[in-house]
């Protein structure tokens, strides 16, 4: 039997859970650029440092946002933040530099740029979620913002080759949830190659199916039916998500198919 190694840092990862309701103190400079920075040390593909992130503060657009998401705490979170695929500053640079980036020799609107900007952004964001952790506060990934894409991207005057790709709720905690369970461990880390039995990753998955039927049972009770297998043939056949894909990023002069 294995067992885990504890230490501050360990500790505070295994007890991480969203935070959605905030107590209303201002967060102080320095806390805020502690979290810009430690952000910013995140990798970065090819040092491209290919994203940004906008801290919305003006209360109509968190308020707009908040609509957007349909979550109210996305208006009254302490620090909200906005992170972006970011070429555009990238474009500025090589046009100083004599590169068109409206040629085909400007290469990092394609495909692999966009993904690999995406996940640089996606990086920086959980190191500041880190971080945040670390100093007492709490967080939430807003993938709701992307509800309406093109209304985000109005909103927050993002230029060409740029594009949404989550938000960022932080504030101290006005809350203590439940730690919301994980599958097995078994059944999501693998070695050497692809585990695909279905019929024992269905056996596997029984006493996680069973373990969140508990979670949503105590959270929210009338609610016995909510298992992780049942939630995810729900969202195998939602619709809605259709209109939240990447295709927006074409109007943002991406060439996805390149």
């Amino acid at each position: 039997m294995t067992q885990i190694i504890h230490n501050p840092t360990v500790d505070m990862l295994l007890q991480r859970r969203s935070i959605r309701a905030f107590e209303q103190n201002p967060i102080d400079e320095d806390t805020i650029a502690t979290l810009e920075r430690c952000a910013q040390q995140a990798p970065s593909s090819q040092y491209l440092n290919d994203w940004s992130a906008i801290r919305v503060t003006d209360p109509e657009k968190r308020q707009k946002l908040a609509e957007i998401g349909h979550q109210k705490y996305i208006g009254t979170a302490p620090l909200l933040y906005i992170y972006v695929v970011d070429e555009h500053r990238n474009a500025q640079i090589a046009q100083r530099k004599g590169i068109d980036p409206e040629s085909d020799e400007f290469t990092l609107k394609a495909s692999y740029r966009f993904s690999q900007a995406q996940n640089d952004a996606v990086l920086g964001m959980s190191a500041m979620m880190t971080a945040a952790e670390s100093l007492g506060l709490g967080s939430v990934v807003l993938g709701t913002i992307l509800n309406d894409i093109p209304q985000v991207i109005e909103l927050l005057d993002l230029p060409k080759y740029t594009y949404p790709v989550l938000g960022l709720a932080l504030g101290k905690p006005a809350q203590h949830p439940e730690i919301k369970p994980r599958m097995p461990r078994y059944v999501q880390f693998m070695e050497n190659s692809y585990f695909n039995e279905a019929d024992v990753t269905e056996e596997r998955m029984a006493a996680f199916d069973e373990e969140v039927h508990t979670y949503y049972d105590l959270r929210k009770g009338g609610r016995p039916e909510e298992t992780f297998s049942k939630q995810i043939a729900q969202k195998a056949v939602d619709t809605e998500v259709l209109d939240r894909g990447i295709k927006h990023a074409e109007a943002q002069g991406f060439q996805l198919d390149r």
